[in-house]
Formats: C-alpha cells, sequence, structure tokens
C-alpha cells in the first residue's frame, strides 16, 4: 500500500520536514518557506542554509497582495510557478531568456544571455527578481543597482553551481542595502527552489 492522494502525500511530507525543523532560527513564516524548499528537493540541509533578510516575507506578501511585476531568469522558474494564483492575486510573470536581443547582445558584450536579460529587465518596471540559475545575473543585478539603474523592490537569489554562484550571493549578502531578499548560502539553489519560494508566498497569501 501507498499514498495516493496528492493532498495527503504533500501534508505527510510537510509533517516530516517539521520534524527536523525544530530549534531553528526561522520564524513562522520563514519556516514555511524552508519547508518549501526542501519538499522541492528533497534535502533537508536546505534548513541551515537560506538567509533572510531585511523582513523579506512580509514584503514580498504586500508585494503579492498588491500585484507586482515578477520577472525570472529561465523559463524552468517561470514554468514551475503557480500562474493560476499568480494572475488571480493581479501580478505579471515575464522572462527574457529565449529573446533574440538579448542573444544579440550577449554576443555583442560578450556575456552571458543571463546577465543580458538583467539589462532588458531594467528596461521594465520589475518589483520582483527571481533568479534560480544564473550567478552572472546575480552580479549583472547588483552592478546595475549599484549604478542606480535599477530598483528591485525584493530579490529572491537562489543560483545553483560551483563558478559563482556561493559567491554572487555572498556579495549581495554583503551588500549594504535595505532591499529585502533571500538566499541560499554555498553552492545550492536552482530554479526548482527559486520557484518553491514563489509558491510558498503565495501560498501564504491565498492561505492553501
Amino acid at each position: 500500500m501507498y499514498i495516493k492522494n496528492p493532498k495527503e502525500i504533500e501534508n505527510t511530507s510537510m509533517d516530516m520536514i517539521e520534524e527536523v525543523m525544530e530549534g531553528l532560527d526561522y520564524d513562522e513564516k520563514e519556516k514555511k518557506i524552508v519547508k518549501r524548499m526542501i519538499h522541492t528537493t528533497g534535502d533537508i540541509e536546505y534548513r541551515n542554509i537560506v538567509h533572510f533578510r531585511n523582513g523579506f516575507v512580509e514584503k514580498a506578501l504586500e508585494l503579492i497582495k498588491k500585484g507586482s511585476m515578477i520577472y525570472s531568469d529561465t523559463k524552468m522558474v517561470n514554468a514551475g510557478i503557480n500562474k493560476r494564483i499568480v494572475y488571480d492575486l493581479g501580478c505579471e510573470l515575464i522572462y527574457f531568456i529565449d529573446n533574440q536581443d538579448v542573444l544579440e547582445n550577449a554576443i555583442k558584450n560578450n556575456t552571458t544571455r543571463s546577465s543580458a536579460a538583467i539589462d532588458k529587465a531594467a528596461d521594465f518596471l520589475v518589483d520582483i527578481f527571481v533568479i534560480g540559475n544564473a550567478p552572472t545575473a546575480v552580479f549583472r543585478l547588483l552592478e546595475l543597482i549599484k549604478e542606480n539603474k535599477i530598483k528591485p523592490k525584493l530579490i529572491i537569489a537562489v543560483p545553483v553551481g560551483f563558478v559563482g554562484a556561493a559567491e554572487c550571493k555572498e556579495a549581495l549578502r554583503n551588500f549594504d542595502t535595505d532591499i529585502p531578499m533571500v538566499t541560499t548560502i554555498g553552492t545550492k539553489g536552482g530554479s526548482n527552489v527559486a520557484a518553491s519560494i514563489v509558491n510558498a508566498l503565495l501560498y501564504m497569501v491565498v492561505e492553501r
């Protein structure tokens, strides 16, 4: 015998994750996000590597409730976000990684498409930046913030990998700013993790 009901599977998983969350320095809302990240990855190490800053959760919920433009660095992030809830709440999802002009600018400037896509995003009124894949996107976002060319209201930065992933997130954490953000410490992260953070916030808004 095995559990077949999707909701029961999720609830049982969350109960099991709750058992390993005791004694950690997260408030209840932050804990919901970390639990969703663990649920998505099957990796309980996330309980020790998630860093929230500048009242991230409360600001995120405020932005989502009023309807915000949410930028993602990959199609995978975009695909993993619960779009029914996003659209019901009046939010907008955008990404530019596949745009032809982004590819052309990346080649022209000898950089990654992820970095060039951040440059394009600077022309839009993006409220929330969600980066799950490319360290170069985080580095470029940070550069544009310092140059006052882009003004995010919230940042989710959880790139994965061994080249620049840990460093870009550390640079963001060390940046003197009041922008609310969440990052992972070290090499772990990914598009699925980034989407799970957004979904955890969406579920809090609709009280799922």
